[in-house]
């Protein structure tokens, strides 16, 4: 039996931007923990632009969910990290080619750095099946 995923924006808050408040989980019998994904291709190429990396984290994340028998729609719960809040634009044009219409719940943070000086985003997620 698959997750049923009830997702939940109350009427009380104020409508999120891109996110879920909120994601009820009934009936899981998978939970996938991904760790944080840069904009590292397969062959150690770092994007130059924003824009890029953010592309790459987005792949990395569906190749992994992909090699676990998952898809978008599996994903309940996303943190994002960013180096630059002028990436913030970029991100959200990024997340939406990436998840469409999916809005997990998700937590966004601005930081001074990641591993490596090049990174401007690290994404890392939940899913469930």
């Amino acid at each position: 039996m698959a997750a049923k995923l009830t997702f939940r924006n109350p009427s009380a808050l104020r409508p999120p931007n891109g996110y879920t408040y909120a994601v009820e989980i009934a009936q899981a019998e998978r939970r996938l923990t991904i760790s944080g994904q840069v904009g590292v291709a397969a062959d150690g190429s770092i994007p130059d632009s924003a824009e890029g990396q953010i592309a790459q984290a987005f792949a990395n994340l569906r190749a992994i969910l992909d090699d676990s028998g998952m898809g978008i729609a599996n994903i309940v719960k996303t943190t994002v990290y960013l180096t630059d809040r002028a990436h913030l634009a970029a991100f959200r044009a990024g997340r939406a080619a990436a998840l469409g219409d999916h809005a997990p719940a998700s937590t966004l943070l601005f930081i001074s750095g990641l591993a490596d000086p090049r990174f401007v985003v690290e994404i890392e997620a939940e899913a469930v099946a």
